[in-house]
């Protein structure tokens, strides 16, 4: 059964220009994308999205940071999406990540790693839906 998650290219990456390429590695591993949008996050924005880490010492960093520039939020879609993307995009820190993981040949360090990609379908649901990326059935 197809399943859907949800990545958000971080801003340091769309900054450097790297959109395309991880997109594109995205493609090449079968994840089908079905809705992408450009947008900058407020501050507001971003401590909505990560909530989970209200009260964390690296909140307001990660607030400020994923803040200070455009992002790409994507929805893509696969058999296993959520598994399979997850174990494309490598560990959170680019220097733990496998050779070959998106984190590791994009990310700079263990905050600016590049992408945000959903842990689990409930997470997924709400995070495509947080950026307003709900697919109607037809589509």
């Amino acid at each position: 059964m197809l399943e859907q998650t949800f990545t958000m290219i971080k801003p340091d990456s769309v900054e450097r220009g790297e959109t395309g390429r991880i997109l594109a590695r995205m493609e090449t591993a079968g994840l089908v994308i079905k809705r992408l949008k450009m947008l900058h996050l407020s501050p507001e924005e971003a401590r909505q999205f990560y909530h989970m880490h209200a009260g964390k010492p690296f909140f307001e960093h990660l607030v400020a940071y994923i803040s200070a520039g455009p992002v790409c939020a994507v929805v893509l879609e696969k058999e296993d999406a959520i598994r399979e993307l997850r174990a494309l995009v490598g560990a959170t820190d680019p220097a733990e990540a496998d050779e070959g993981t998106i984190r590791r040949e994009f990310g700079l360090d263990n905050r600016r790693n590049a992408v945000h990609a959903s842990d689990a379908p409930e997470t997924a649901r709400e995070e495509i839906a947080f950026f307003g990326l709900t697919l109607s059935r037809e589509a």
